[in-house]
């Protein structure tokens, strides 16, 4: 079963190596423009005044979204021009993230982990309450045990609920508090869901993989991430935390 590490050790991780991309960034924004200055200076001798003011806008900018970025981590809260940031964060820098840890022996998978709980903790600052109707628990395929014959993709409410897999229970919290519920086979698929449905908050559960791309695919949509149990290795008869499922849907409904 994979186990994870403690909710502080994942936030230091991140904010780590959110620092340290942003660092880099602003060390080649720097070569950049001193590389820039050279060459313009036998153009004109304005030319580099101008290219240093510009890096130093940029500069200055990038700082900004630094600080804001950091902060937000930090407190677990989202501040002004930070759902903003959060897409930047989102679809630019986690990438940059991931390749960087990876040099310094880190795991994507814990980089992803990581980043799913501080995504967790932003959407919690919120505080939001929805109609449970307008929240959709999304569930991956491999939660369905791989020799089950029932076909749930298209309607989970095909599921004959024998209690051999951790569906029947899923499909018992969505009918207790009147939750839109489905199952994806993958990227595509959810996306569609997500068409059809409309929903406003979005109860996931997936592998750190899967989740990740969830959230970068439907935002500024919130994702609220779950990652599932493999005891038996990835997308094979895994498993979720039934009761961490319903603390979700209770702190986010209104009822």
């Amino acid at each position: 079963m994979t186990t994870e590490p403690e909710f502080p050790s994942k936030k230091r991780l991140f904010l780590g190596l959110l620092i340290l991309t942003f660092a880099i960034v602003l060390v080649v924004i720097n070569i950049l423009g001193w590389v820039g200055t050279v060459g313009l200076r036998q153009l004109h001798p304005l030319l580099p005044l101008v290219a240093q003011a510009l890096v130093g806008i940029m500069f200055a900018g990038i700082s900004i979204i630094m600080v804001i970025l950091v902060l937000t981590v930090s407190l677990g809260k989202e501040l002004p021009f930070g759902r903003k940031l959060r897409g930047l964060m989102i679809k630019v820098f986690l990438p940059v993230m991931v390749v960087i840890g990876r040099l310094f022996g880190i795991s994507r998978e814990n980089i992803k982990r990581s980043f799913i709980e501080i995504n967790n903790q932003l959407i919690l600052s919120r505080h939001l309450r929805l109609p449970p109707e307008k929240i959709l628990i999304l569930l991956p395929h491999c939660l369905q045990l791989a020799d089950c014959q029932q076909k749930i993709t298209n309607n989970i409410e095909n599921c004959k609920q024998c209690g051999r897999c951790d569906i029947k229970d899923l499909l018992e919290l969505a009918h207790k508090y009147g939750t839109r519920i489905a199952v994806a086979t993958g990227g595509t698929l959810a996306r569609k869901i997500v068409k059809d449905y409309r929903p406003r908050l979005i109860i996931a559960v997936a592998c750190e993989r899967d989740l990740t791309s969830g959230i970068h695919d439907t935002y500024p949509l919130p994702v609220y991430g779950i990652l599932n149990q493999r005891p038996n290795g990835p997308c094979w008869n895994t498993k979720v935390d039934i009761q961490r499922v319903e603390e979700a849907i209770r702190t986010f409904s209104q009822r």
